[in-house]
């Protein structure tokens, strides 16, 4: 592990997989620290337009630092690749890992900054690459998550990050890699609380524009992000991550910041419902992957796999899904069972 310990000194060379905002502002973020970064995706026509030191589509009015290029061939931006960074939408990341699998070098460090759970399979991320990637690099897995919107990150604003991993030098590494004055990463061993935090955090960012749009205001939003946070801990803590990952900025710091800004996709879905249009017509207006959409599958089937109840996350699918009108969210609060708060959310299952 020696060459790890003093790899970020020596990094040169890191290949960005996936050209959207969050991937192109994590481009810029490494750029403004001197490192050549090749931006890869399946659409040649935003490459050309980040060569040209701007993402038009994605992030436009951001300058790129010209030290970032685009390169629509995929060996060729993974050629001696000190870092890869995995950002593409969490559907495509098992093909993208296919095709990428022989071209990664054996000592370059990698990073999923994807946050979403694979509908087939109900894998999450790491559980998609340890499944695709050759067994050498699973030690070199990293997962970034935590409330941070691109074009922040791409405007310098100052966030902070969670990078989780199984092996702490390789997620150090990472970790100073990521660190500039506008991006504090912190470390965590918590892969499955960071991953779990991260990809249903969305689902609730759902309900939570859903009722925005429906005119209902702030009591109502602080009601469904603190139900939401006992949703998603107890599915996390279910599937045997630390209780504590979710008050972190992986858990209860993204959770606030999703369901709380126009700039969240997801919360933009729910606000779009809640005024009563029609989801293709939100989708089409994004531009952009809502991975909420999709995590309100894998989440309800992941959820049901684990015994685990999530009545908020059921009512968005059941809106998305099944028909049902959004309205019924209020449902809720006027027809479930009394209870008493805690609900032993945070207790790990019996063994």
């Amino acid at each position: 592990m020696g060459r790890v310990v003093n790899q970020v000194e020596v990094l040169v060379r890191v290949a960005v997989l996936g050209a959207g905002s969050w991937g192109t502002a994590l481009a810029y973020t490494l750029a403004t620290k001197g490192f050549r970064v090749a931006t890869w995706d399946l659409d040649t026509a935003v490459l050309e337009s980040i060569s040209g030191h701007e993402n038009t589509r994605y992030l436009p009015g951001i300058t790129l630092p010209p030290t970032i290029w685009g390169e629509p061939d995929l060996a060729a931006a993974l050629a001696g690749t000190d870092l890869v960074v995995f950002a593409v939408p969490s559907q495509a990341m098992r093909v993208v890992a296919q095709q990428a699998r022989e071209l990664i070098p054996a000592t370059a460090l990698i990073c999923s900054v994807t946050k979403g759970i694979e509908v087939d399979t109900l894998m999450t991320m790491s559980e998609v690459l340890e499944d695709v990637l050759p067994a050498a690099l699973h030690t070199r897995l990293t997962f970034l998550s935590g409330p941070s919107f691109a074009v922040e990150v791409a405007r310098e604003f100052p966030t902070a990050v969670t990078i989780a991993g199984g092996d702490a030098v390789v997620t150090e590494a990472v970790q100073r890699a990521f660190h500039t004055p506008f991006l504090r990463p912190y470390v965590s061993d918590d892969v499955v609380g960071v991953e779990i935090g991260g990809c249903a955090k969305n689902v609730i960012a759902i309900a939570t524009g859903a009722g925005d749009g429906m005119g209902y205001d702030a009591n109502t939003r602080a009601a469904t992000i603190t139900r939401g946070l006992a949703e998603i801990a107890r599915l996390a803590v279910a599937r045997g991550a630390n209780p504590l990952t979710l008050v972190g900025l992986s858990g209860v710091g993204d959770l606030v910041l999703t369901c709380s800004s126009v700039k969240s996709r997801n919360y933009r879905v729910g606000f779009g419902l809640g005024q009563g249009r029609a989801l293709a017509d939100i989708q089409a207006e994004l531009g952009q992957v809502a991975e909420g959409v999709l995590n309100a599958k894998s989440v309800k089937a992941l959820a049901e796999r684990a015994g685990v109840e999530m009545p908020i996350c059921e009512v968005v699918h059941a809106v998305l899904y099944d028909g049902m009108e959004v309205r019924s969210i209020r449902a809720l609060f006027s027809e479930r069972p009394l209870r008493s708060e805690p609900e032993h959310q945070f207790e790990r299952p019996a063994t």
